[in-house]
């Protein structure tokens, strides 16, 4: 394949751990803990928001050391944290707003890659 590296499966790119919330409907999760926020507290069980943005720093550092494109597929939630650290922001301060499930969206640089961008 004529300059195309392809990788496989990285663990950093593995879904958000939910532990006792796995397959669970945010909505019934509400019904019990009426102010949680994923990308505030996490999951019982499972993973702090901190340690997904930790794997998401990971994957942005890999990212910027590559010259030219590369394409990442993961989970929403990963993604959105992805997203986030890409921009310098905490997950909390925009996780949720971040990105459509079952998108296609870019990461890129605006103009230099101290100018990072998400379209």
């Amino acid at each position: 394949m004529d300059g195309i590296r392809l990788r496989v499966a990285n663990r950093d790119l593995l879904e958000w751990d939910y532990g006792e919330y796995e397959g669970r409907q945010t909505a019934k999760i509400l019904a019990e803990r009426p102010d949680w926020l994923l990308f505030r507290d996490g999951c019982p069980g499972g993973e702090l928001p901190q340690q997904v943005a930790t794997q998401a720093d990971r994957v942005v550092s890999r990212l910027r050391a590559v010259v030219g494109n590369s394409l990442v597929f993961s989970s929403g939630h990963f993604l959105r944290v992805l997203a986030t650290r890409w921009l310098g922001i905490e997950p909390v301060n925009g996780g949720s707003r971040i990105l459509n499930t079952a998108s296609l969206s870019a990461l890129r640089y605006e103009n230099s890659l101290s100018q990072p961008d998400a379209c």
